[in-house]
């Protein structure tokens, strides 16, 4: 509708020169004026309002557009898969969603709709000046066939420039993203100086693409004002000479300036809308190329082994063998162990040993290189992600939490947890002084990233997290290493006492965890090289027997 508004106001446009012809030629004959003017005036206002109207559901259907686009785009960013997220830069995928969609808006309407009115308004006006006169319409198709010309020359360049500056726009994004990602190291190690400069330098790289898009621009628009006017020029001393020789009407002559002059709107119309559609087409390759990135399927599968409520998951590593990419070495090398039924497992080894990456691998971060990875008996590849993930919780290394409040962060993985159940989880990870002293109490704003709590109040976040789902099985990825020796022992308690009904895999080195571990594996450089109890591992295993020294581990062989 908004299309067909604004055709039909650059119709009532067209009409307007008409209408002049009509003024003048009553003032030549001495006739009534007023009928002539109120058509010219007519002509004026309704073909503004209709073009008015027309404009503005172009722009509600333009934003509507970028709304769905952005919905869509969201979707594929936020379910892209672990190792895509890792390969790629936050910041240019964020311009990719703000920037990049905000170029799209104009093209899907304005761009395209002034494309098919100006081109129809164009073929309108010549229409009407081959009526008015057909050899001064030759002198419009010179011109029209020059404009014509330069923008075949122009437009691909103005698409190369546009993707380049939308691209070096997203690398600025990437660069200040790591900044912010790392503030306090920045702001700790005095580098504000370097990071400014690689900030600067992106910003000029930025700055530098976008002018060439103006430049291209402008010289598309100052050719073609330079063509229209040229013609302008050129019509005004051929026409003239024919009023002269009487071939031609004065009032004629006038209409078909006016027309010459009409035509430079759908002219600029079409010169403008090809020009934006060359930067909607930049940012719709680049929104493109998210949609080619692989993605997580969080429906579907095959069916996989039925989930029991509250009996606890078994975990199997059958031969696993994993790297991160086909060019980079293997992460682990045939690993191979079981951790079934109620109990903790802890996860011990030198560092860079795969520990994490086992759960990684439960979790389906990523997929196993080959063998396979099972849970309750099914290989998590067959499991729909929501399925094996509902089974699951997982306190990180790092224990992130999101900007908003204490209760949001908490119900995360469980928005159908009640009041009673968040006090408990609370109450479990010793999380009750935060919640005293935190203004609003569970309502509190934390913070982004929990910069108002401290290392160890963020990992009990994350514990109390992941103990709110009552997962079947709970992995906890170092959850002790920023706890104090009271909070050690609290947390201790709450591993223990979940180890009773659940299956608890922790990657540990801490005294406390791995002595009261029903099982430990021992691994190193990718292999499991031992599994057994403390004190089993301790007269067979020398690296463990090591580590336990290296730990302090050996005094409490007794325990």
């Amino acid at each position: 509708m908004g299309g067909s508004l604004t055709l039909a106001g650059g119709a009532v446009g067209l009409a307007q020169p008409l209408a002049a012809r009509y003024v003048i030629d009553a003032l030549g004959a001495g006739g009534p004026l007023l009928a002539p003017v109120l058509l010219l005036a007519a002509a004026v206002v309704v073909g503004a309002l209709i073009g008015a109207l027309g404009s503005f559901l172009l722009e509600r259907t333009g934003q509507g557009v970028v709304l769905d686009v952005r919905r869509g785009l969201a979707g594929s960013l936020v379910r892209l898969r672990v190792a895509e997220v890792d390969r790629l830069t936050p910041g240019d995928l964020v311009a990719r969603l703000t920037a990049d969609t905000t170029l799209l808006r104009t093209v899907t309407t304005s761009g395209l709709t002034d494309l098919v009115t100006g081109a129809v308004l164009l073929v309108g006006g010549i229409a009407v000046m081959a009526v008015l006169d057909p050899v001064l319409l030759l002198v419009t198709l010179g011109m029209i066939l020059v404009v014509g010309v330069l923008m075949a020359l122009v437009l691909p360049r103005i698409g190369r420039a546009t993707q380049e500056a939308q691209a070096a726009l997203g690398a600025m994004g990437g660069r200040l993203e790591r900044v912010f990602g790392a503030f306090r190291t920045v702001k700790a190690s005095s580098a504000e100086d370097t990071e400014l400069a690689r900030l600067d330098e992106a910003a000029v790289d930025s700055w530098r693409k976008g002018v060439a898009v103006a430049g291209w621009s402008a010289l598309s628009g100052t050719f073609t004002g330079l063509a229209v006017n040229v013609a302008f020029l050129v019509v005004l001393a051929l026409g003239g000479g024919r009023v002269a020789a009487g071939a031609l009407e004065v009032s004629t002559l006038i209409a078909f300036l006016l027309l010459l002059f009409y035509l430079m709107q759908p002219i600029g119309m079409l010169v403008t809308s090809l020009t934006d559609l060359q930067a909607g087409l930049a940012a719709v390759r680049r929104i493109d190329e998210v949609a080619g990135l692989d993605r997580e399927d969080t429906g579907g599968g095959a069916a996989g082994a039925p989930e029991v409520p509250g009996e606890p998951a078994s975990v199997v590593f059958e031969d696993v063998v994993f790297r991160y990419r086909p060019e980079l070495p293997p992460v682990h090398h045939g690993v191979s162990f079981a951790a079934s039924g109620a109990g903790l497992t802890a996860l011990v080894g030198p560092s860079g040993a795969g520990k994490t990456t086992v759960f990684s691998l439960i979790e389906r971060f990523y997929d196993a290189t080959s063998g396979r990875v099972l849970l309750d008996g099914t290989d998590v590849r067959d499991l729909p992600l929501r399925d094996l993930r509902a089974r699951i919780g997982y306190v990180e290394q790092d224990a992130p939490v999101l900007e908003g409040t204490l209760r949001e962060n908490l119900v995360l993985a469980a928005p159908d947890a009640t009041g009673a159940d968040l006090a408990e989880a609370v109450a479990r990870a010793r999380l009750t002084d935060l919640v005293s002293r935190l203004p609003g109490g569970l309502d509190g704003v934390i913070g982004h990233r929990g910069v108002t709590l401290s290392g160890g109040e963020r990992q009990r976040v994350a514990i109390a997290r992941a103990l709110l789902r009552r997962p079947r099985l709970l992995l906890m990825d170092e959850a002790t290493s920023q706890l104090d020796a009271a909070n050690e022992g609290a947390l201790k308690e709450v591993m223990m006492d979940a180890a009773r009904t659940t299956n608890v895999i922790v990657v540990a080195h801490r005294l406390s965890t791995v002595t009261g571990a029903d099982r430990i594996v021992v691994m190193d450089a990718g292999r499991v090289r031992a599994v057994g109890t403390h004190a089993e591992l301790l007269e067979g295993d020398d690296l463990y027997r090591d580590l336990a020294a290296g730990q302090l581990l050996a005094p409490a062989q007794g325990n």
